[in-house]
């Protein structure tokens, strides 16, 4: 067990646990964008949203709410950023799938939305990009 979040959900690595239950833990982040950025992580490992079963990522998404509810109640957040990155080129750094819940206050520091934006090259592109989506989506559809 190379992983470090498993590490933490069995308590093998110290952490400041917010939220626990049977299948979930919530932790503050050791490098947060704001202060009370958590992280929320299912005990059992999944390297990404690819792997974990639907069933389980609806009790997970869940567990995301309550604590993105608690953490802009307690800390009085103006906003909250949820995300959740895949992959390597998606900007994953541990792979075991986690969602980051960060507070936002009005004029804090970050500032996700000015992300440089692209277009298409013409509603043929758009249209076929389109197209290839919503047929896998009837192919995967549960």
């Amino acid at each position: 067990m190379d992983c470090v979040f498993c590490k933490i959900a069995n308590g093998l690595i110290k952490s400041s646990i917010v939220f626990e239950d049977s299948d979930t833990v919530a932790f503050l982040d050791i490098s947060p964008l704001t202060k009370g950025h958590t992280l929320v992580v299912p005990k059992k490992h999944y390297e990404n949203i690819h792997e974990i079963p639907y069933n389980e990522l609806e009790s997970l998404i869940r567990k995301v709410k309550l604590l993105s509810d608690s953490i802009k109640a307690s800390l009085k957040a103006d906003g909250i950023n949820i995300f959740q990155n895949n992959g390597r080129a998606a900007g994953q750094v541990v792979f075991h799938i986690h969602f980051h819940v960060v507070p936002r206050y009005n004029g804090d520091h970050l500032d996700m939305a000015n992300w440089k934006r692209i277009s298409y090259s013409d509603e043929n592109e758009k249209n076929s990009i389109a197209s290839k989506i919503r047929n896998k989506v009837n192919e995967i559809i549960i």
